[in-house]
């Protein structure tokens, strides 16, 4: 066979025969094969709110055990370990792109002691008569930058709609501003004329709406900064910017989202989804939350 037919036969191969074809040395090999799960992804609105098949193979390179193995399972890096690897990634979060599903996979497993090296390919089954999908190849070097950070825990303050137009705005921002990062949340605005007989678009209204009140918000402080994805929230958080959370692409991308989109239910949600440390709540009552809560009267 030419080497270019080689090439051709090896890119449509099972990635177990890729890891075979680019090895170095003799390290030896699990893999996962036609591991398939239903689950939500995809960029295009045709693909919320509905499920699809992928398909998983997975070959994963792992450190000769120089003891015997004395047949203890606890030894070797089981299939068990890849499976729960892919199931966690999908329960984490809704996700748009394999290639990120795929490529925080790769870097979970590669979390495991004995893994080296990973190949993955990840397939779409259901979007035609064909398959979709991506393949990627992942090392423990490639990742050696991921381990997980200690987790920065926000306090909370949620500001009542006469709260979002109060000139005391600015003086609240300096009395809550401190050690712990601080993240606005917005009780939503009231609903007006824009009601609708489909409750995923009356969903997508209501969210909006929620997004609008956000970007309302920070006009009106320069500290301020609109945050809509866990990313974005991060990224702030260790910056020390005081951000508002904008919660339609979270609410949509969840995979548990909120019961409804009253400003009690995203507010619980939002605390659990950021293990926020404690709430302080402006104009209005406190929701009944498991953690510190304090209010301020207006």
């Amino acid at each position: 066979m030419s080497d270019t037919a080689s090439e051709i036969t090896q890119a449509f191969a099972h990635p177990e025969e890729r890891a075979a074809a680019m090895a170095t040395a003799p390290l030896d090999r699990i893999s996962v094969r036609d591991h398939v799960v239903a689950v939500e992804i995809g960029a295009f609105q045709v693909e919320r709110d509905l499920t699809q098949r992928l398909s998983f193979d997975v070959a994963v390179e792992v450190a000769s055990v120089e003891a015997p193995l004395e047949d203890d399972v606890d030894r070797i890096l089981s299939y068990d370990k890849v499976t729960e690897a892919i199931a966690t990634e999908l329960a984490a979060e809704r996700l748009n792109l394999l290639e990120t599903l795929a490529d925080n996979i790769a870097a979970r497993i590669l979390a495991e002691p004995q893994a080296m090296r990973v190949f993955l390919r990840i397939e779409k089954l259901d979007r035609g008569p064909f398959k979709l999908g991506v393949e990627i190849v992942r090392s423990r070097a490639d990742v050696a930058g991921r381990k997980d950070e200690q987790t920065i825990r926000p306090r909370l303050a949620y500001l009542s709609r006469v709260a979002q137009t109060s000139d005391a705005l600015a003086q609240w921002l300096d009395d809550l501003s401190g050690a712990a990062p601080l993240i606005l949340c917005l009780e939503p605005p009231v609903a007006g004329d824009h009601s609708v007989a489909n409750a995923r678009a009356q969903l997508n209204i209501d969210l909006l709406h929620a997004d609008q009140a956000a970007w309302t918000l920070m006009a009106r402080d320069e500290r301020l900064n609109v945050a809509n994805t866990r990313t974005e929230l991060d990224w702030a958080m260790k910056q020390g910017h005081v951000s508002i959370w904008a919660p339609a692409k979270m609410v949509l991308d969840a995979t548990t989202p909120p019961d409804t989109v009253d400003g009690n239910a995203l507010l619980s949600w939002f605390a659990a989804e950021m293990d926020a440390q404690d709430l302080v709540v402006i104009g209005t009552d406190a929701p009944a939350l498991d953690l510190p809560c304090q209010t301020i009267a207006i």
